[in-house]
């Protein structure tokens, strides 16, 4: 098998495919986060801007490419990546916040407390959260309930406080401290990494596949999320707030253990590659119809934001 990591240039696929999902999760979102004539308008304007406001739709499209492979339902799948879409914008919209990271950029605009105000930050994260269960046990997400039932489940496991809050918290415990390298790739893959697993998994869920295509996909998931997160540190250091569309070297400023601070920057891209490798790895049975998700991977450690 090649596994030559390419440039995102030279995936005009990828692009494609990342642009097409752009679209078509961003009209379910304006479809679902309709602004109401009434008092509480203001909290769904912040809601779009923190969920409309740009971003990469990696999530997105890991749900609807992984759904493809099992040929499910296209608009189901795009309703599936809308929630994802929705749940990571409030994790960002609270990350942002004085009380944690205190960013006043987030993809080069004002940071949702900047741009309304940190209570309405909060409420409108609260309100993306909830909004993103709703939508996956409504009707016209899928048939079956067990389905719909099976994805609320695995979203609770993976942004909870065995996932992606938990991850925060020991983030913020974190602070000024040593951490092992066991210890901080735990953090990243509850922080960030299982988000991005979850997304595969629920394109999986939704094709009905079979528990041994089940676990392919988990562990792609699980490995792309690793390779991702450690790219982030990455840029962190060789990268400028310009380019970021956040703050540059805060995790540094902060004193935050990552693995670039850990392990130096070579072997953190060794480490990254490495992980991207084992990503590629896992869709060896799904051949060429996994050729995107492939193309992902390679994205994922050649990005520039």
């Amino acid at each position: 098998m090649n596994m030559a990591l390419a440039p995102i240039a030279e995936s005009d696929v990828l692009a494609e495919a990342l642009a097409g999902i752009s679209h078509v999760v961003e009209g379910q979102l304006d479809a679902l986060l309709p602004v109401p004539e009434s008092v509480e308008a203001r909290l769904v304007e912040a809601m779009r801007y923190a969920v409309l406001n740009g971003g990469k739709r990696i999530r997105a499209l890991l749900v609807v490419e992984v759904a493809n492979l099992f040929s499910a339902d296209r608009i189901c799948a795009a309703r599936v990546a809308a929630s994802v879409e929705m749940l990571h914008a409030y994790s960002l919209v609270h990350d942002d916040l004085p009380a944690m990271d205190d960013d006043d950029l987030r993809r080069g605009q004002p940071s949702c407390h900047k741009k309304f105000d940190e209570a309405t930050a909060i409420l409108a994260g609260n309100a993306l959260l909830t909004r993103a269960f709703e939508v996956l046990v409504e009707a016209d997400t899928d048939a079956d309930t067990d389905v719909r039932c099976e994805l609320v489940l695995a979203l609770a496991a993976a942004s909870g406080m065995c996932g992606m809050v938990g991850g925060q918290m020991i983030d913020i415990e974190s602070e000024g401290k040593a951490l092992s390298v066991s210890e901080i790739m735990r953090l990243q893959a509850l922080k960030t990494g299982r988000l991005i697993q979850y997304a595969a998994e629920a394109g999986a869920i939704l094709g009905r596949a079979n528990a041994s295509q089940r676990l392919a996909i988990a562990n792609y998931g699980r490995d792309l999320g690793t390779a991702f997160r450690i790219y982030d540190d990455i840029l962190d250091v060789n990268s400028d707030t310009a380019t970021l569309g956040k703050t540059a070297g805060k995790d540094a400023a902060q004193g935050k253990a990552t693995t670039v601070s850990i392990l130096g920057l070579e072997q953190a891209k060794a480490e990254a590659k490495h992980f991207s490798g084992k990503a590629i790895s896992h869709l060896e049975s799904f051949g060429d119809r996994a050729e995107i998700l492939r193309a992902l991977v390679r994205f994922t450690i050649t990005r520039r934001s």
